[in-house]
């Protein structure tokens, strides 16, 4: 884990924690269920249309379904923040929110060649995104035995830092931080034969231009080319939230074909977007996921 540098922490790291801290005090008083609803309800009417999260999904769903209505988009804008927000108190819950989630079995076409690879050691890559709860896969492959990795990237104020590696290593561990460092004990624990679960929709600006939508997305090949170089099982897998918001339903797909990097990884792109047509308000609508793609790339496929 990371450890705090005090010279590296600014006045204004202090203040924003407090605050985070403070707000999670008081989150954390009411019991789990009332307090995923609360925040749900605290991003869907505070949170998102101060910091612009609204304005950022709205534009996004302008641009990949501009056959929805204004009215369409503005409903499903509130009910993607409803979902982070909801996500979020999921994540801080920690213990609270594995023992809510164990219950929650794995399904889907591929968990036997799943459990195929797993009693012959055979390393795994569980591929998910930011979609329904990405973590109560993670949670259930745990309790079945798997030896789950989780990759995550380093927040940029390193006092949350410390608390949000705290709250996701109470879910399951090891924990990998994208880098040099978390590169290598990723690779070893692959060679391991150990399972290594990791998100594909943030934009990797040192990735490919595939399509996400109809649209051209930096994605990175990474996991596609580890999968290839250390024989590993590449296989889907979602969360979908229920319609009562606390429950879910997994989705296990039939494992990826190793073949080559673009391909693989634009086949990752095709299942999650197939999983969000299906709930469209259960995807991060916020992330910047259609940013500065070559301009080139866009007149080729003109």
């Amino acid at each position: 884990m990371a450890s705090k540098n005090s010279k590296s922490v600014r006045f204004s790291d202090r203040l924003q924690f407090a605050l985070i801290r403070s707000i999670l005090g008081v989150l954390f008083a009411l019991p789990y269920r009332r307090r995923v609803r609360f925040l749900g309800w605290v991003m869907q009417h505070v949170i998102a249309p101060v910091a612009g999260y609204n304005r950022r999904s709205k534009e996004n769903l302008e641009m990949i379904a501009p056959e929805l209505s204004s009215e369409e988009r503005s409903r499903m804008v509130g009910r993607v923040a409803n979902n982070i927000g909801r996500t979020l108190a999921e994540l801080f819950s920690a213990q609270d929110f594995v023992d809510h989630v164990g219950g929650t079995e794995l399904s889907g076409p591929g968990l036997s060649q799943m459990q195929e690879a797993k009693a012959a050691g055979r390393p795994i890559i569980v591929i998910s995104g930011h979609f329904g709860n990405y973590d109560v896969v993670r949670s259930a492959l745990i309790r079945h035995g798997y030896h789950v990795g989780g990759l995550y990237r380093r927040m940029d104020n390193p006092l949350f830092h410390d608390f949000y590696v705290d709250r996701i290593s109470a879910i399951g561990t090891p924990l990998f931080q994208r880098g040099r460092q978390g590169l290598g004990q990723m690779v070893r624990h692959l060679k391991s034969g150990g399972t290594l679960a990791a998100l594909i929709d943030v934009r990797a600006g040192n990735g490919a231009p595939l399509t996400y939508f109809g649209k051209r997305a930096w994605t990175a090949l990474s996991m596609a080319e580890l999968a290839l170089k250390y024989d590993a099982l590449v296989v889907p897998c979602y969360a979908v939230r229920q319609p009562d918001g606390l429950t879910f339903k997994t989705s296990v797909e039939e494992p990826i074909p190793h073949t080559d990097p673009e391909t693989m990884t634009q086949a990752l792109n095709d299942s999650l977007e197939a999983q969000v047509r299906e709930n469209m308000e259960q995807w991060f609508w916020i992330h910047r996921r259609w940013k500065d793609v070559p301009n080139a790339v866009v007149q080729e496929e003109a």
